[in-house]
């Protein structure tokens, strides 16, 4: 019921767009700007390409991103994310998270999900081309991707149980005392927390998501 309720509520915040011509995708936007492409057949048989836009770094007047949907090259609407679009045979369903997108899927009225198609200019579609002509060095890098977030996880979680058992007074009196087997230095802490943020980074280009892990290195 509560994921109905937010389904609606997220409907009801779409607003009609301007009209306005979609902008090309520029290199320079790699790491700021997504953009897919669903294709569906509308009256009479004629194919209409929607586009969401969703620009990173671009906030409303009260912080939140906005996701922008295009219908054959001209802005249709619009809202702030998580969104909800609906059109012909479903909805059009977009989430983010600090790294970029964890959700853009076409649903149709039935329940069956559908990825949109990234564009072939943007970070999340030359990802996609990377993992169909080498879809082994493809696994290689997401494997290491989640094995990079699953230390950066462990360590957060030695380093907290340290703090957490450090005063006498507090807890350690009942539990003990911990000294976290791994101490690194400050720069080591910094050259941690980079590489996670790569690694949350990659997967979004592939709209992965993990709330416990992608969540602790945002």
């Amino acid at each position: 019921m509560f994921k109905e309720w937010r389904h609606r509520r997220a409907v009801q915040r779409v607003k009609p767009g301007d009209g306005r011509p979609l902008k090309g995708f520029r290199w320079w936007q790699m790491l700021t700007r997504a953009l897919f492409h669903l294709r569906l057949m509308g009256d009479g048989g004629r194919q209409a390409v929607y586009t969401v836009d969703v620009r990173h770094q671009k906030q409303s007047s009260n912080g939140h991103v906005k996701a922008h949907l295009y219908l054959d090259g001209r802005h249709h609407a619009e809202s702030r994310v998580p969104a909800v679009f609906p059109v012909p045979g479903g909805t059009v369903e977009v989430r983010a998270s600090n790294f970029g997108l964890k959700r853009c899927h076409y649903v149709t009225a039935e329940g069956a999900e559908f990825q949109l198609v990234p564009d072939t200019a943007s970070a999340e579609g030359r990802r996609a081309r990377l993992d169909r002509a080498h879809p082994a060095l493809s696994r290689s890098i997401g494997s290491l991707s989640v094995m990079v977030l699953v230390i950066g996880l462990v360590l957060l979680i030695l380093q907290l149980v340290e703090q957490v058992t450090r005063d006498p007074e507090g807890l350690a009196q009942y539990v003990g005392s911990f000294t976290s087997p791994a101490d690194l230095p400050g720069w080591g802490n910094a050259v941690l927390g980079l590489v996670t943020v790569a690694a949350s980074t990659e997967r979004a280009l592939r709209l992965r998501y993990s709330r416990l892990l992608d969540g602790g290195a945002g």
